[in-house]
């Protein structure tokens, strides 16, 4: 049966037609690193969307950390639910304000693509070792230019990959752009959602890790946003929706921004700052295990980089390959390559 023509023109004219003003289109995005014929189903990007999904790093975060390495739970959770629930908190932002739901989903499914073992304990480690510095979401953009496809990478649009590279925030405010400001909407919405998701869920994973009680959370938080899970995120989304109104074309005296209200924010950073001191600054056994597996492998893949895949040899860079292969491993595959390696 041949496929019905024009679909793609068709979803195309529906975003003009529907969505707000401030939008990023499919039709008018600023293409890709290389040129490919459209596809005549999907946007570009659905395209993009698609084809994150289907990539062996995004596979590959449902054995990489979040918070807790190695957790004995089913119910912790993983750097890929965690992917999943940014992206679900950013298509509800989106289609309340009337952005592209596409566009806000890719970056969401992409954000964390280049994420390291053993989470930000991994980031650390390697971000001490490299001299050229490691931040994920420079990596999450290494994987999806370079490193997927054996080489090739994915080709993304412009403004998915933009809004992966931006999607980092400041320690002190979730709405900071020291660390890079999203060119479009879609990508601001995916910058909060991730913050909105990792706060309410680490904190469920801490209270059930017995690393803290629901009664430890800052009152001052809590009285502002709920003292219920689900409370705290419908408050945060709501609040997100309610103050960024004027993006979505339908209060043109109010300002096209996205944000969050004053005390709201406050609340949300209050929360953020807690979970910094408590949680993710803790010295244990678990991550001081994983900070010596990463560094032993570090040293020894610098020394015998035969150990490596061909692809992760660069004859003018060789640190680097050590960074991209170490980068790419799940908690599973680092651990055992290390004991393989006799490194522990």
């Amino acid at each position: 049966m041949k496929t019905p023509e024009n679909i793609r023109h068709f979803l195309e004219q529906r975003e003009k037609q529907w969505l707000s003003p401030f939008a990023t289109l499919s039709a008018e995005s600023r293409g890709r690193r290389s040129e490919e014929p459209q596809s005549d189903i999907r946007t570009e990007f659905q395209r993009d969307r698609d084809r994150i999904i289907h990539s062996k790093a995004f596979r590959r975060l449902k054995h990489k950390t979040q918070v807790f390495i190695a957790p004995s739970g089913d119910h912790f959770v993983t750097r890929l639910t965690h992917t999943l629930e940014v992206s679900q908190l950013a298509r509800t932002i989106a289609r309340a304000l009337r952005l592209n739901e596409d566009l806000a989903e890719a970056i969401s499914l992409g954000h964390d693509l280049g994420h390291t073992p053993f989470g930000h304990v991994g980031e650390e480690v390697l971000a001490d070792l490299y001299p050229g510095g490691f931040r994920h979401n420079e990596q999450s953009l290494r994987v999806i230019d370079f490193l997927e496809k054996n080489g090739q990478g994915l080709n993304l649009t412009w403004e998915v990959r933009d809004g992966i590279l931006n999607h980092s925030k400041a320690r002190e405010d979730i709405l900071s752009n020291a660390a890079g400001r999203p060119a479009t909407p879609e990508g601001e919405i995916c910058r909060l959602a991730d913050a909105l998701a990792y706060v309410n869920h680490d904190i469920a994973d801490a209270i059930r890790g017995n690393l803290i009680k629901e009664e430890d959370l800052p009152t001052s938080a809590t009285t502002v946003l709920g003292t219920r899970h689900s409370a705290r995120i419908n408050t945060m989304v709501s609040d997100v929706i309610a103050f960024s109104w004027g993006v979505s074309g339908e209060a043109p005296e109010a300002p096209a921004v996205i944000g969050m209200s004053d005390n709201v924010l406050e609340a949300t950073n209050t929360l953020r700052e807690f979970m910094f001191e408590r949680v993710y600054s803790r010295q244990d056994e678990e991550a001081d295990g994983a900070r010596n597996i990463l560094r032993a492998m570090y040293s020894f893949l610098l020394n015998f980089p035969h150990r490596m895949p061909d692809e992760y040899i660069y004859e003018d860079d060789p640190e680097r390959g050590v960074v991209d292969y170490i980068a790419g491993m799940t908690d599973l595959f680092a651990s055992s390559m290390a004991m393989a390696f006799g490194l522990i």
